[in-house]
């Protein structure tokens, strides 16, 4: 075989064989082949797309380029869940805890963020002493004893699409269905779960603010989890607002500790629990997510999850020491406060990376001090912005110019959960 005869392949709209498909991703992962050919095979198939069943075949040799972890140990039962991302997407560091407070084992390995979207590693990180990397026997530990994990994925993980991904982060071939699905379910079902639970966010702060386009990628993943034998179903949730109050890495890590403690926003709650009763049903376990989180137990676990990974979860989280107001500019009722710009206003204000090398303020980001329904006055305090570095103000304050939209009469109430896709 050759990388030549499978581009022009798929470039004139042909389909590719189970054995073309094992050798482009054996030879992607060994370096064998060339990335300006695998660059040119990805542009080909965000132009052609993939049958289903390449996408099957592509996503089990992704799998198989690494190590496929063994959960079976655990007396608990297996149970993750994942997120396209968003602004103020929090929901990870409440959810593993509650969810293993119900009785699961939740193993959850997350990533770091890139442009207007956090990451779960990077709040995490916000925690005095907390460690992301684990090996697999602390990893498995972990989730014995304590039931929960969140920490970096093994270099040994899906190991083609590390290398996948970065080709299509530089070569505008990051915004196909058949690719993200893959990506996305080859870790996660790499990562030994039994069940599966799928956040797929639509709106502007979203990844695929369409939500057609959302739903289909939720099928497609939700087909591809079921032929691996990953239980799996998705939520269509709305990123169109910030989800929560807080959008920068230490805020939203003192936003989840709020919500654990029997606080927090309602949106965030209301999303969490809905994303926890999944998890308990695809668990089999009888439990009542509301009822755990209110009794206490989730920030028990939360606790001994962060004091696992090296964490002081009694420690102060660091704050910013240049905090500036962002004001309305007129009276009347919150009708909208856009994700993709708040997003953009915690990324310039230090709070996201524009390259996966980039660092990240542990203090950075938006806090919003008034929310969608709420009554303002000219002048008054919408969000504060908070960062370490004050030249990074003027360009967060043109990010918001536009985000408010201020009417004179109550909006309609957010419809935070759009659809439920289970397997068919």
């Amino acid at each position: 075989m050759n990388a030549v005869d499978l581009i022009v392949a798929k470039r004139d709209g042909g389909e590719l064989s189970d054995e073309q498909i094992n050798w482009f991703i054996e030879g992607v992962t060994s370096g064998a082949i060339p990335a300006e050919q695998a660059a040119a095979l990805l542009m080909a198939i965000v132009w052609r797309g993939m049958t289903g069943r390449e996408l099957a075949t592509w996503t089990a040799a992704m799998i198989d380029s690494g190590q496929r972890l063994d959960l079976s140990s655990l007396a608990r039962p297996t149970v993750d869940k994942h997120s396209t991302g968003g602004v103020g997407d929090k929901v990870s560091l409440v959810l593993c805890p509650l969810v293993a407070a119900c009785g699961a084992a939740v193993p959850q390995l997350s990533g770091r963020g890139l442009g207007h979207t956090g990451g779960t590693l990077d709040k995490m990180e916000a925690i005095s002493g907390w460690q992301a990397a684990l090996s697999h026997d602390q990893f498995l530990g972990q989730l014995q004893d304590v039931g929960a994990v969140i920490a970096a994925a093994t270099a040994d993980l899906a190991p083609a699409d590390r290398v996948l991904y970065a080709l299509r982060d530089v070569t505008g071939t990051v915004a196909s269905i058949p690719l993200i699905a893959s990506s996305i379910m080859s870790k996660k079902i790499a990562e030994g779960t039994a069940g599966l639970v799928l956040d797929v966010k639509f709106g502007s702060g979203a990844f695929l603010p369409d939500p057609a386009m959302g739903e289909e990628l939720a099928r497609t993943m939700v087909g591809l989890g079921h032929a691996h034998g990953v239980d799996t179903v998705a939520l269509l949730t709305d990123m169109d607002q910030p989800l929560g109050l807080a959008a920068g890495n230490a805020l939203e890590v003192a936003e989840s500790v709020e919500t654990l403690a029997g606080g927090g926003p309602a949106d965030l709650v209301d999303v969490t629990l809905a994303l926890a009763q999944e998890m308990v049903a695809i668990a089999g376990l009888d439990a009542d997510p509301a009822e755990v989180l209110a009794s206490g137990r989730a920030m028990d676990v939360w606790r001994a999850m962060v004091a696992a990974q090296g964490g002081d979860p009694a420690a102060a989280l660091p704050a910013a020491p240049v905090v500036e107001h962002w004001t309305a500019p007129a009276d009347g009722v919150v009708n909208r406060i856009d994700a993709l710009a708040v997003g953009v206003a915690a990324w310039r204000l230090g709070a996201g990376r524009a390259r996966k090398e980039d660092n990240v303020s542990a203090v950075a980001g938006v806090l919003l001090r008034r929310a969608h329904g709420d009554r303002v006055a000219a002048g008054e305090v919408i969000a504060e912005l908070h960062t370490d570095d004050p030249s990074l103000l003027p360009a967060a304050h043109e990010a918001l110019s536009s985000a408010l939209t201020i009417a004179n009469t109550a909006p309609e109430p957010r419809r935070l959960i759009a659809a439920r896709i289970p397997y068919h």
